[in-house]
């Protein structure tokens, strides 16, 4: 079972590294996910992941308080509709409403989080 957290930490991890080049796809829930894995696995790692400069602040707030920093919710609300915007440019009617939808159901839960 080690085995399988520590596969899953470290695909985690790099779904997160590619988060962090690409707007698309999300950082730091990759490297929640990590920390979790690795918790489990190698305790190590998972301390490494808590104490990177950039991204262990985030992760930290989250598993200790379930706190989101108004930057981080700006930046993924903002992101989410750009991913809207796109939609509705590349694919039109009825395509855009399913990113409308995630918009307002992820946009209204990230935004009633803890700062």
């Amino acid at each position: 079972m080690r085995r399988l957290y520590l596969a899953g930490g470290i695909i985690a991890v790099g779904l997160g590294a590619i988060g962090a080049a690409l707007p698309i796809l999300p950082t730091v829930p990759f490297l929640l996910l990590a920390v979790f894995c690795f918790a489990r696995s190698n305790p190590e790692w998972e301390r490494r992941i808590l104490d990177h400069p950039q991204w262990g602040p985030q992760v930290r707030d989250w598993t200790e308080r379930r706190a989101i920093s108004r930057r981080a919710k700006t930046m993924a609300i903002g992101a989410m509709t750009v991913g809207a915007v796109v939609t509705w440019y590349t694919l039109g009617h009825p395509w855009y409403w399913i990113s409308v939808a995630v918009l307002v159901v992820a946009g209204s839960w990230i935004a009633t989080r803890n700062e």
